[in-house]
Formats: structure tokens, C-alpha cells, sequence
């Protein structure tokens, strides 16, 4: 169901972002790496339309954090920007930061450690059977 689709994978931690790749990679998806927001931004606005099927973003990151980056990707102005799914990511599942990942333009919120099945779930639910092409 999910094989074949593209993910930008927005974090800083290595570990973190081994283990979200490697998650994606045993479901038969790709996953893009940005160590930080605006890294994560570049390589967004840098990609055909329709290119990244959804964007999992860590809150907490260096040079810009998730927060601003989501907001900077819903901005873009591309036909894909406003509807990308943008999954929001922490360690801190506090009801303040979720609504302020909600208040960015994120679609969902994941506590770390990311719970495996939680997370395939949450994509196929986003993803399955939507037009990518857009």
C-alpha cells in the first residue's frame, strides 16, 4: 500500500534519522534527509511538484526548527505546499506543542520514540489512494 512513495525526512539527530529511514525502507518507501528546517525547505521548494507524497518533521532541530519550517513549506505558494501531509514529530508531546505544530499547518503529531505501527498506520491513512500528481 505504501510502496514506492517518497517522504522528505526532516531530522537532526543520526540515530533518529536512521531509524525513520530505515522504518520507511522496510515499508518499500524512499526517505529524503534534511538535518535541519531549512535544509528540509530547500530541498521541498527544490523538488518537482507532487515529488514528496508527505514531509515527517522533527519540532526540535538547529538553524530552523520544525515549527517554521512547516509554516515556510505551507507558504510556498506551489500547488503542492498547502496540502503536502506534514507529520509532526517530538520528544515532548505537550499540549502546547502540539498545538503549536497544529498552529504551523501539520497534520498529525508523533511522540518519539515513534511507535512503528502508529506510524504506518498514520501514513497509510494519509496516503493510500491519494493522487500524488496533484
Amino acid at each position: 500500500m505504501l510502496s514506492g512513495k517518497k517522504l522528505l525526512v526532516c531530522e537532526d539527530h543520526p540515530i533518529n534519522a536512521h531509524i525513520l529511514l530505515t522504518l520507511l525502507e522496510k515499508a518499500d518507501m524512499t526517505g529524503v534527509l534534511a538535518q535541519d528546517g531549512k535544509q528540509g525547505t530547500e530541498l521541498f521548494s527544490g523538488s518537482a511538484v507532487g515529488e514528496f507524497c508527505a514531509v515527517i518533521m522533527d519540532m526540535v532541530m538547529p538553524e530552523m526548527d520544525g515549527f517554521e519550517a512547516t509554516r515556510t513549506i505551507r507558504q510556498l505558494g506551489r500547488e503542492d505546499s498547502e496540502n503536502v501531509p506534514i507529520i509532526a514529530m517530538s520528544a515532548d508531546g505537550s499540549e502546547e506543542d502540539i498545538k503549536k505544530a497544529f498552529d504551523a499547518g501539520a497534520d498529525r503529531f508523533v511522540v518519539k520514540p515513534v511507535d512503528t505501527i502508529k506510524l504506518y498506520e498514520m501514513l497509510c491513512e494519509l496516503l493510500v489512494g491519494r493522487d500524488n500528481s496533484i
